[in-house]
This record gives structure tokens, C-alpha cells and sequence, in this order.
């Protein structure tokens, strides 16, 4: 999987500007699914018809493809580009960083006096493209920029920009790649604008109706110095979440996908999450509401440009997927 991460983390692809991204996943999909199609807002909705007839129902497969970024709100008279942030984006990780805007133009993140002993708040920030005036600069007001590093990997990790989310695009692709068989309607959708507000999750779930719906995102880990403690480390495992800060997941849609874990021999922890949520919880209140959980892959410094995975944690939850979807589900309560 390591060509597919590498090829999705390095694309530019933030909240509202997911085309790159979108164009690079429905090349690699076409021969495993029988339809795509885009909706309004940008969502890629690929559809995989069961192998038995009829389907034993509507199972929604989700990640979003934008990742964080910075859209443009005012340029000075010397050409520096003030700017607002498009989800989560910290201060602290700014500073000295490059962006890429969709024209490639470059740009490097400056600040106007540096402090020590304080983080510089965003509205100190500026992205400097080279430009001496409004006139010269080739980026304008509204125009959004991605963070730009490469990807690498050393020994079992993986570390890029927008491993939130492209880890998960980049495991549904691979479990598409893989499936042979599945006794549901597979509905594998790819989102937009997560990161500002859930907002593909929620115009595709309203779409597609489905029975069952799981989002495949990252979560943070406990396992380095100083961390929250947390039960999720990486190199253990796909996480099964039990809750985070928008959603509580369907408690007997996380014991199936405990109970398949477990008689298959994979690798799991479960996760509860104190800040932050997924598109499971757009999913999950979809409608008249859907019965929705989330594989999670855990990740080290989240929403820097430099997260980290493990790739034995995305390939037990490409396993784990290929293992839900040979079975019907008995939810319960």
C-alpha cells in the first residue's frame, strides 16, 4: 500500500479543493466497483453490488479526502498574505512551514516578530510567496493553501501531511482492490469538507440510506512522552471506537466488528476519544438515524504537517473490513 499512501498524502487536497485527490482515487477504483458517480458538493460515492441476490442490505464505507489548510483573507501592500485556517490548524506548527496553493504557487509561513516564550498567535502569521505587491502576488483573496511535505517511510511507519484522512482513503482503495465477494450493497464513499464541519457526510449519508455505516478516519495515540493516556498505541492494531466527543458508536455494531476481530486473529484496541469526531457522527444522524461505528488508525501528531502511522495498523483494518463484509451483522440493541 505504500505507492497508493505516498501517491494520496502528497496531493493537494484541502477542506473544499479535494478534485486532485478525488481525480487520484477514481483511477484507482474503476475496475474494482461497478458505478461512481460525484454528487454536488464533491463526494466520490462508488458502488460495489452484492455477489448474492439479494443484498443483505446497505452498508456505508466512509473517509474524507480534504485535509487541513489556510484560505487567503487579505494581501498587504508589500505582497504577504494574511490568512484565516480551514480546520484544525495550531499556531505552533506553523511557523517556517511551506504551502502549496492549487496553481502551484509556494509559499513559507513567517511571522512578524518572533517571541520565545509565546506561541504566536495566527493573526501574527503570514505566508510570504515572493511577491513585493498586491499586483505581483500570484495567489489571491479566497484562494486555499495546502501544506506541502513529502512522504517517507522508516522501518513499520509511515509519516506525511494529511495522513488525516488520506490513510483512510487509502485503506477503503486497498480494500476494494482486495474484495472478491460481499453479501451487501457496498457503498464506499470518499467525502469532502470534513474537516470544517462533516459536511460530504452528511449530504452522501442523506443519499445513500444506508443500513449500517462506518467511517474509517485516524485517532490520536497515548504511547509517547507526555501523551494523554490513552489505550491506543501505535503497531497494535486498528482501533474500534467506543466514543469521542460527537458520537457514541452503535454498541452492537462495536461488538461485531470486536467479535470478527477476535475469531479472525486480528490485532485491535478500542479507543475512546476525548477531543475531536468523525464522519460517523454526521452518519449516524442521518435521517431517522443509522446504526454507525468507526475503524480508526492511530496517529501521532495529528493535524501537523508530519503525522505518523503505522502501516501494520492500516493493514489490520483493510483485514478487518474484508472480514465484515463475507457476513451479516446481528446488531441488537
Amino acid at each position: 500500500m505504500e505507492e497508493i499512501v505516498r501517491e494520496l498524502t502528497e496531493a493537494y487536497g484541502p477542506s473544499g479543493a479535494e478534485g486532485k485527490v478525488r481525480e487520484l482515487i477514481q483511477e484507482r477504483i474503476a475496475p474494482y466497483v461497478d458505478e461512481q458517480r460525484v454528487d454536488a458538493l464533491g463526494n466520490l460515492i462508488a458502488c460495489k453490488r452484492a455477489g448474492a441476490s439479494p443484498a443483505v442490505g446497505r452498508l456505508m464505507l466512509a473517509a474524507h479526502m480534504d485535509e487541513i489548510g489556510l484560505i487567503v483573507s487579505y494581501i498587504d501592500e508589500k505582497g504577504f498574505l494574511r490568512f484565516h485556517p480551514m480546520g484544525g490548524v495550531f499556531p505552533l506548527t506553523l511557523l517556517g512551514g511551506r504551502v502549496v496553493f492549487e496553481n502551484g504557487t509556494m509559499g513559507v509561513i513567517g511571522i512578524e516578530r518572533w517571541q520565545e516564550d509565546k506561541i504566536p498567535p495566527m493573526d501574527k502569521l503570514f505566508i510570504d510567496v515572493g511577491a513585493a505587491s498586491p499586483a505581483e502576488c500570484p495567489v489571491k483573496v479566497g484562494d486555499i493553501a495546502g501544506f506541502h511535505r513529502p512522504f517517507f517511510a522508516q522501518g513499520t511507519r509511515w509519516v506525511g501531511k494529511a495522513m488525516d484522512d488520506r490513510i483512510g482513503c487509502a485503506v477503503l482503495v486497498e480494500f476494494l482492490r482486495q474484495v472478491k465477494e460481499t453479501i451487501y450493497d457496498l457503498y464506499v464513499v470518499f467525502t469532502v469538507q470534513e474537516e470544517i464541519g462533516l459536511r460530504g457526510a452528511m449530504v452522501s449519508a442523506f443519499a445513500v440510506e444506508p443500513d449500517v455505516a462506518i467511517a474509517v478516519d485516524i485517532t490520536t495515540t497515548g504511547d509517547y512522552p507526555e501523551s494523554d493516556k490513552m489505550a491506543v498505541e501505535l503497531g497494535k492494531g486498528v482501533a474500534i471506537k467506543v466514543k469521542d466527543s460527537g458520537m457514541i458508536a452503535h454498541p452492537g455494531l462495536r461488538r461485531h466488528l470486536v467479535q470478527l476481530a477476535e475469531k479472525a486473529g486480528i490485532p485491535y484496541q478500542l479507543e475512546v476519544l476525548r477531543r475531536g469526531t468523525t464522519d460517523a457522527y454526521a452518519m449516524q444522524v442521518s435521517r431517522e438515524g443509522v446504526p454507525a461505528g468507526v475503524l480508526s488508525i492511530p496517529t501521532r501528531y495529528a493535524h501537523t504537517p508530519s503525522e505518523m502511522v503505522d502501516q501494520r495498523d492500516v493493514r489490520t483494518a483493510v483485514d478487518l473490513l474484508l472480514h465484515l463484509v463475507a457476513q451479516p451483522m446481528e446488531l441488537g440493541g
